[in-house]
């Protein structure tokens, strides 16, 4: 089993270890913040299971149906997860304004209390293991499961801080007010994966960094004369460039052929080792960028 199948086993088995203790005592006391926190938890749960069957079905080998593999279901993970995160932090605003109109008492606070700081020590371990997998693997999926998780630390941390004043002032509102801050929250956190995934699901180029350093790289190589339709795009750990390079007429295939090569070993040397670069190189003996531009057109 692969490192990242294995983070996705933990943090199933964590949420769902965490979804049965904080269920038992929302329910219980009442309290809409760690009810919140445990309907997260759940969704944290059901994620994470998805996310296991994702990196199972994306590290599968191309084949005749999908000939570039199937990693873009790690893209989708993320679009999914980040709309799970949204919809939850929606219920959760609906459930704290329904307690500020209709205040309800809330009981064992002691419990609730111990429950939140247990699950507080529980995420964050999780939280230094997922974030140790994704800075390893660069995994999209896993990567959006550690700012998932990372996000639940703050608002256990939050629940806490609300539960001890609550025990101390006997004020009602600042439970359904710390639901509607941690529903904001979670919804902030929640439009950056969304939006990260869909780029990624409609083949937008590399950020501008990596593709500043690949022309920088072909303008510098003196082999070439020229280049045209360099183009990127990213899906889940796998990149693939292609680009046309232009040659002196005067140079043998197999020289080109060599030059190719070294220039493909040169684009793939500025990404990590986790990424999997896929680069189509057509070689030119003279620029015909023109010429191909203009027939487009018709």
């Amino acid at each position: 089993m692969s490192v990242e199948k294995r983070a996705t086993v933990v943090s199933t088995s964590v949420a769902a270890l965490l979804v049965v203790m904080k269920m038992t005592v929302g329910i219980l006391s009442g309290s809409i913040a760690v009810l919140a926190s445990a309907i997260d938890s759940f969704l944290d749960f059901i994620v994470s299971l998805f996310n296991y069957y994702a990196l199972n079905t994306s590290q599968k080998a191309p084949d005749e149906n999908f000939n570039f593999g199937r990693s873009k279901i790690e893209p989708l993970a993320a679009v999914i997860e980040g709309t799970v995160i949204s919809m939850s932090a929606l219920f959760i605003l609906y459930e704290a304004l329904s307690k500020i109109i209709h205040p309800r008492e809330m009981q064992y606070m002691d419990e609730s209390i111990i429950v939140m700081a247990v699950s507080i020590v529980v995420t964050l371990a999780l939280v230094i293991f997922l974030n140790s997998v994704a800075t390893k693997t660069g995994n999209m999926v896993i990567k959006a499961d550690a700012l998932h998780y990372k996000t639940d630390l703050f608002s256990n941390g939050a629940v806490l801080v609300a539960l001890g004043l609550i025990s101390l002032t006997a004020e009602k509102l600042i439970d359904p007010i710390l639901g509607i801050a941690i529903a904001i929250y979670m919804i902030y956190s929640a439009i950056p994966i969304i939006k990260e995934g869909i780029l990624m699901l409609l083949d937008a180029a590399l950020d501008e960094e990596h593709r500043e350093q690949i022309i920088s790289l072909l303008q510098s190589n003196t082999t070439i004369t020229d280049y045209h339709y360099l183009t990127t795009r990213e899906s889940g750990s796998h990149i693939f460039i292609s680009v046309h390079l232009v040659y002196n007429v005067s140079i043998s295939l197999y020289d080109a052929h060599l030059a190719s090569d070294k220039i493909e070993d040169d684009i793939k040397n500025l990404f990590d080792e986790d990424k999997k670069v896929h680069i189509i190189i057509h070689m030119d003996p003279y620029d015909d960028a023109e010429i191909n531009d203009d027939e487009s057109s018709f």
